[in-house]
């Protein structure tokens, strides 16, 4: 079992789904249930996946919510994208958060590689 706030992309993934959180208030109240809601679920899955890895008892378990969470973040990616060409995150705010989720995605990567070799 491992401490939640010394893993990096934990911290990281959480971050971005605070601010996930904060961009997609002034969606347009039409995508309440829609973009909106499905962009949050999303953010929030990435940091919830890697924490219910972290609690498991194997390297094994952890790689696999790890990659869960991997999923999560391409899934977010995809979703940022339709956000900016709908014009509901402007393009420097849409470029920082696929930023933050590819730096997500490669640190995620190199978690589960280190996993698998210990």
């Amino acid at each position: 079992m491992k401490k939640l706030e010394d893993i990096k992309v934990w911290s990281l993934s959480l971050a971005l789904g605070l601010e996930i959180y904060n961009v997609s208030k002034t969606f347009p109240k039409s995508e309440v249930f829609g973009l909106s809601s499905q962009i949050r679920r999303c953010a929030i899955s990435i940091s919830s996946n890697i924490a219910e890895g972290a609690g498991r008892n194997s390297n094994k378990d952890f790689s696999r919510f790890l990659s869960i969470a991997s999923g999560s973040a391409y899934e977010l990616q995809t979703q940022l994208i339709y956000c900016r060409e709908l014009n509901y995150i402007n393009k420097d705010k849409s470029n920082e958060l696929l930023d933050t989720t590819d730096k997500i995605q490669k640190m995620i990567y190199r978690f589960i590689e280190a996993l698998k070799n210990n």
